[in-house]
């Protein structure tokens, strides 16, 4: 007859007695995995309850409340489920966080094998695992760390190649290729903060407060939502310190009418040119959030599964978060899981009133 050695006593839970946790070992549940353990006579092992290992007798089992309990009683740990380790998600977020550390301190690329050993997994495994924790492979991962060291660097470098190679690129025509895309103007009008860029804008007002609409020649680069005017200017020259703002001439004002417009009447749609800077991950996600239909939302987790990445639902609420350009890209049609509206870079107020008029 199975027996359980359960000791101190166990916190309140769904597996409170002997035949719930043995349900639980059948279901492989891994909600009870961490609330107690189950040892095996016959292998002399002990594993967590969602172990995928081959399925023992009944009567060979016992449970445990700690993995010290089970060894005291003579058991070894699971060489499959590890269940005196940490819980495999752990492990895998650790290790992911653990390459992600070698990227950002390597000078140039690391090899993908070389990031697999370093972090105790195959090559697959681990390009497997790290793109769906991150939402991006470890090569893009590396490229956009890398940009990212380019646009801190060149403000501070005599050239644009200097800015190029201490970054860690190898070579300058690779980042050239994508330049214009991850900084929104030449590397060159980027290093000097702007400077030789001209940035037309305009500030105006509409139901939900002030609104700012900025645009290079490219496309509108900012619509920026708040309750001071000045500060959303002063915002905007932070972004831009060296760049020539100017008002608008008569075609952008009324691409400032078409967006407020569209902010008073969702359903009348906004087809405007977008100059869009971000990481290849972040250009994803407000890809799909242009795909959000207008009186419609869509959870974190709806958006990780549309960009291929449905482990990655915390990367993009961050991308979510970077989005600079209101309601064109329309980040207020996230909300989480259960409906709730979560954040909003411009106040759940706004997120609120915008879904609302949407609705109609």
């Amino acid at each position: 007859m199975s027996t359980s050695i359960l000791r101190n006593v166990a916190p309140a839970t769904m597996f409170d007695t002997d035949d719930e946790r043995w349900n639980a070992v059948v279901q492989r549940d891994a909600r009870a995995d961490a609330t107690f353990y189950y040892s095996v006579r016959t292998t002399d092992m002990y594993c967590r309850p969602s172990c995928a290992a081959r399925l023992a007798r009944r009567d060979n089992v016992r449970f445990h409340f700690t993995c010290a309990d089970a060894e005291r009683a003579g058991f070894r740990a699971c060489k499959r489920c590890r269940p005196n380790e940490a819980p495999l998600a752990e492990r895998q977020a650790a290790a992911v966080e653990r390459a992600c550390r070698l990227i950002e301190g390597a000078l140039s690329q690391p090899p993908l094998d070389e990031l697999a050993s370093a972090v105790g997994m195959s090559r697959f495994h681990f390009h497997r695992v790290f793109k769906a924790l991150t939402g991006v492979t470890p090569k893009a991962y590396a490229d956009a760390h890398r940009t990212n060291r380019v646009r801190a660097e060149l403000p501070r470098r005599a050239t644009v190649t200097d800015a190029i190679y201490e970054a860690g690129f190898s070579g300058s025509g690779r980042f050239y290729e994508g330049a214009a895309k991850t900084l929104g103007m030449k590397p060159r009008d980027y290093r000097a903060g702007g400077a030789g860029a001209t940035i037309r804008f305009a500030v105006g007002e509409c139901s939900l407060g002030s609104i700012l609409v900025a645009a290079t020649d490219r496309g509108v680069c900012a619509i920026l939502l708040g309750d001071d005017p000045d500060e959303l200017v002063r915002d905007l020259q932070d972004r831009f310190a060296s760049a020539k703002l100017t008002g608008g001439d008569a075609t952008f004002e009324r691409w400032v009418a078409d967006v407020v417009g569209f902010v008073e009447a969702p359903r009348r749609g906004l087809d405007l040119p977008l100059d869009v800077r971000g990481t290849a991950f972040q250009q994803r996600v407000w890809r799909a959030l242009c795909d959000i239909p207008v009186g419609s939302t869509a959870s974190y987790a709806d958006i990780a599964g549309k960009v291929g990445a449905p482990g990655a639902v915390r990367a993009v609420a961050q991308a979510c978060a970077a989005n600079a350009i209101a309601v064109a890209i329309p980040c207020h049609r996230v909300v989480r899981k259960d409906g709730a509206l979560s954040g909003y870079r411009w106040g759940v107020e706004r997120k609120q009133a915008l879904l609302e008029r949407e609705a109609l």
